[in-house]
């Protein structure tokens, strides 16, 4: 019973920085119709702006400033790479979106180097234990931190000025500009809100265990996570991650002793096999937004 619960609070964990990523991308595809494919590329800019941070400043300063460079950095590409390409199809944004990730990717990966970069965080690889379950710290910080930002978004969304605008250049985008809403403006917000959820999952996914370069592919995580939520649903992109996270790790720990295909690594597969069966049963997520086509 003690190693299911610690199982499950290393899935909730993980979960969460799944959800953070999700969150981008479905922030960025309410606003845009276009799905992110950079947000990879903001996760390892994060973290390598707090590994580079932290060597100057205390840990949760150095996060904080790294995510508002981060978001800058977000707004940055929505103003250079894909505000001049408004009016194209879907399908060109979206392959801009592929070429920044690429570009920002090896930038990035000239300032993490060969090595693995240390964070500095408080929590490290210590574990702290609750009763007689051993639980790594690192998990339950990332689960609450998740918590609470994902609270405050819901929050910012559903009763700030700039959330209800933002709700509704995400209905209509010309009923809102003539509405006074700035949609530019709710495009570089978008972004930058991406940028900084992928940022700061980039911190969480490297505390402890440090960052290197391959840890972006953790961000593709988020592509099932999205099709099992729904693009547009920000609900469903929290459920969604955690659930993830927990089977993956449910799996992974307890797979192999149900059955030798469950062995070794194919715990990694478990999100996607789950975006192919929600995919053939409700390709629209489930949460997501049912769209109806006239013919």
């Amino acid at each position: 019973m003690n190693d299911l619960v610690a199982t499950v609070v290393r899935g909730l964990g993980n979960g969460s920085i799944y959800a953070l990523l999700a969150l981008g991308f479905v922030i960025v595809y309410k606003s845009m119709r276009v799905i992110s494919f950079a947000q990879p590329a903001f996760m390892m800019a994060g973290g390598v702006l707090v590994s580079h941070l932290v060597l100057q400043m205390n840990f949760f300063l150095a996060v904080v400033l790294a995510l508002l460079l981060t978001g800058l950095l977000g707004v940055g590409v929505e103003r250079v790479a894909l505000r001049p390409m408004i009016g194209k199809p879907v399908f060109v944004i979206a392959i801009i979106t592929l070429g920044v990730d690429v570009v920002i990717r090896t930038v990035v990966n000239s300032f993490i180097g060969v090595d693995i970069r240390q964070m500095g965080d408080p929590w490290g690889l210590k574990q702290l234990k609750v009763g007689s379950v051993t639980i790594d710290q690192r998990h339950l910080a990332t689960l609450v931190t998740t918590l609470v930002v994902v609270a405050a978004l819901f929050a910012f969304y559903r009763w700030s000025r700039t959330g209800l605008a933002m709700r509704a250049a995400s209905s209509d985008q010309e009923v809102a500009q003539a509405q006074g809403v700035s949609v530019g403006g709710v495009f570089s917000l978008s972004w930058a809100l991406a940028a900084m959820l992928a940022g700061l999952a980039g911190v969480f996914l490297s505390t402890g265990i440090g960052l290197e370069q391959n840890l972006w592919l953790t961000a593709l995580k988020a592509l099932p996570v999205i099709i099992l939520g729904g693009l547009d649903s920000l609900g469903g992109a929290v459920v969604a991650g955690l659930s993830i996270g927990v089977v993956e790790a449910l799996v992974g720990n307890y797979g192999g002793s149900v059955s030798p295909v469950f062995g070794g690594d194919f715990f990694l597969v478990v999100p996607y096999l789950l975006m192919l069966l929600v995919l053939l049963v409700r390709p629209y997520g489930l949460f997501g937004t049912r769209e109806v086509e006239r013919i």
